[in-house]
């Protein structure tokens, strides 16, 4: 789950990580309020999306009077606004944050995620801020530091304050950098997230660290151990189908192709979308109906991918391990008919009930179209879309 800038900085305050005073307002009217209640200015006003790259769109405005905090917000709320990051999907701004605006002296980086190569968690620190780490460990990745985590024990101070003086801070600073990062480290394991990212943790005209933005992301597999992360997931900044799906614990991403794909398991889904790709086709989603499915569950997938009309033909490809073949023919019978589903379906059942599985469809009266194995499948799929 993705968090919103205000509420990723909520967080980090509550870890004792220095973040500047900030409003979030969901008008122009209480933005200027916001600004009032922070002192005398100057302020940055900021679209509240998910995605990153705001500034570039016009989500970012430095602001010196009241009248310029309510023009930014008049003109960022209730718009849609589109970033390099939001992969071309326009997200609604519904609120913005004001914040404190201070002198940038130099902008740094700093993340913490998961590093499953070396099974441990990972920090990366850089001397260069502001801008996309990819460009940075492509073009000076001299200028990057890491730093894995040893599980038992944990994140010491000393490793912060070396990683400081490597990328060029002083002594105060350095002691600094290692309480962010100890706060991180606790934040990180506290919360069971995925991903952190300060972009930029800036050090002001002061001398001082602070964290000006931040992203977060968390496991999905946790939220039920955290009902406040829950609690501050805003549906409106994502995908309607892939929230639909989440509702019947269903993994489901939304992609650019025309076939609709129904898979069980995640290593089969994406080689079944690599199949049909290598056929000439294009896949309009990944969709993992999980191996302990239920006849409900599949009725709900297979309704989730005709909700696009940009699909032109449905390839079904199971295996029946936990799941039974049966059960998945029965699930695909009842939603065809309840969908009346005007596209061809293709599918191809392998596993526990095979036999039984193919015999419902084959009598079901329904124009489904039977597959040997997932290649037959792909070509059929792709033939059907061509025809």
């Amino acid at each position: 789950m993705n968090f919103h800038e205000y509420q990723a900085k909520q967080l980090f305050a509550d870890y004792g990580i220095p973040v500047p005073a900030g409003r979030v307002a969901s008008t122009a009217d209480e933005a200027v309020e916001a600004a009032k209640s922070l002192g005398d200015g100057p302020w940055m006003v900021k679209a509240q999306i998910h995605a990153g790259g705001r500034g570039k769109a016009g989500g970012v405005k430095f602001c010196k009077t009241h009248d310029d905090v309510k023009a930014a917000a008049e003109k960022m709320l209730g718009t849609n606004m589109a970033t390099y990051q939001s992969a071309g999907v326009a997200l609604p701004v519904n609120l913005v944050l004001v914040t404190e605006a201070g002198e940038i002296a130099k902008e740094l980086y700093l993340s913490v995620l998961v590093d499953r190569g070396t099974q441990s968690i990972t920090y990366i620190v850089s001397s260069e801020g502001g801008v996309d780490i990819e460009q940075v460990a492509a073009e000076t990745p001299e200028k990057i530091e890491t730093l894995n985590v040893g599980f038992v024990e944990g994140f010491q101070a000393y490793q912060g304050r070396d990683i400081g003086f490597k990328i060029g801070l002083n002594a105060k600073q350095a002691n600094q950098l290692a309480k962010i990062m100890g706060g991180l480290y606790t934040l990180f394991n506290e919360k069971d997230l995925a991903l952190v990212e300060l972009n930029p943790l800036a050090i002001l005209d002061s001398g001082d660290l602070y964290a000006l933005d931040g992203k977060v992301n968390s496991d999905d597999n946790a939220t039920f151990r955290h009902k406040d992360l829950a609690a501050m997931r805003d549906k409106t900044q994502e995908d309607e189908a892939e929230v639909r799906a989440s509702e019947y614990d269903l993994n489901y991403v939304t992609m650019d192709g025309n076939i609709g794909c129904m898979v069980n398991g995640a290593g089969l889904a994406m080689a079944t979308m690599d199949v049909i790709a290598l056929n000439g086709g294009s896949p309009a989603n990944f969709l993992d109906v999980g191996g302990g499915a239920t006849k409900e569950r599949v009725t709900e997938a297979f309704k989730l991918i005709l909700s696009s009309d940009k699909v032109k033909a449905i390839f079904v490809n199971i295996f029946g391990g936990i799941v039974r073949c049966d059960m998945i023919a029965e699930g695909i019978i009842a939603a065809v008919k309840e969908v009346d589903v005007k596209v061809p379906v293709v599918v191809r059942l392998e596993g526990t009930n095979v036999e039984a599985g193919k015999k419902l469809l084959a009598e079901s009266g329904l124009a489904i179209t039977p597959a040997d194995d997932i290649n037959d499948g792909a070509k059929k799929a792709v033939a059907a879309v061509a025809a």
